[in-house]
């Protein structure tokens, strides 16, 4: 813990990116972002009933321990996001996560606790953001091209926000929507086509199902991010990976839940 120039303690985290998917003069650029620890101030937004219902208290968090300068959360890829919870969680509460998961092989239920210290990054090829946040993709099957983003925090938002307007229909139907309209709002075109009624019907009716699949392994091998799994060895001796949830509960010792 230093005291930074800014009359309290912070840490410098690294991003899962290095900064290679931003423009030059941003300043994620560097690959790296300043954050302060937590305080009462910050269990406060935690706390809030008002920003829980809203579903924007990760958001408010994230934007209250964020010090570096001219950083947006809004311009976030998703994975440095991640990474910088992790790093905010360890900051705020210690490494020491204390889960309560279902044991893949007797189903039942297993107090666990995950050292978050010891979570890396995913590796990857600088080579690919040689183009910053601006892809290429072949469908294997259907030889289609697509231009595509990565999503941001924002992005994120604008489809959590577009998600509401399915509700209804997705409760009628049992069926969710969030597959394709987080697709639409990655495709930034098909065969050189921007227009945004021929990609949602392209999504709709012409991405092969095979085509589909291939896509989303390529969109999970290019997402710089922090691998949010760790190994367990369940009470028969089998290993299996679990996934670490990055709920509202992460923030949160598991005493004081």
């Amino acid at each position: 813990m230093a005291e930074s120039q800014y009359g309290f303690p912070t840490e410098v985290l690294s991003l899962p990116s290095q900064g290679l998917l931003y423009p030059e003069d941003s300043p994620l650029r560097s690959g790296t972002i300043e954050v302060k620890y937590m305080t009462a101030k910050e269990e406060d937004i935690l706390t809030s009933t008002n920003l829980i219902e809203q579903g924007v208290v990760i958001t408010r968090l994230l934007e209250s321990i964020i010090v570096t300068p001219g950083v947006k959360l809004d311009d976030l890829i998703l994975g440095d996001k991640n990474a910088i919870m992790i790093g905010t969680r360890i900051l705020g509460y210690g490494s020491k996560y204390d889960i309560l998961l279902t044991d893949p092989d007797s189903q039942e239920r297993v107090e666990y606790a995950v050292d978050l210290s010891k979570l890396g990054n995913k590796p990857i090829d600088v080579e690919w953001y040689e183009n910053g946040n601006n892809f290429e993709y072949t469908l294997p099957n259907s030889k289609r091209v697509l231009k595509f983003k990565l999503l941001t925090h924002g992005d994120e938002k604008k489809v959590s926000e577009i998600q509401k307007d399915y509700e209804k229909v997705e409760q009628l139907t049992g069926v969710s929507h969030e597959l394709t309209t987080r697709l639409k709002y990655q495709i930034q075109s098909v065969d050189g086509n921007t227009d945004q009624k021929f990609i949602d019907n392209f999504v709709d009716n012409e991405f092969l199902a095979l085509d589909t699949r291939e896509f989303r392994k390529h969109l999970l091998l290019i997402n710089p991010d922090i691998d949010l799994s760790f190994e367990y060895t369940s009470q028969q001796g089998n290993k299996h990976k679990i996934d670490i949830p990055l709920g509202l509960d992460f923030f949160w010792p598991a005493g004081d839940k």
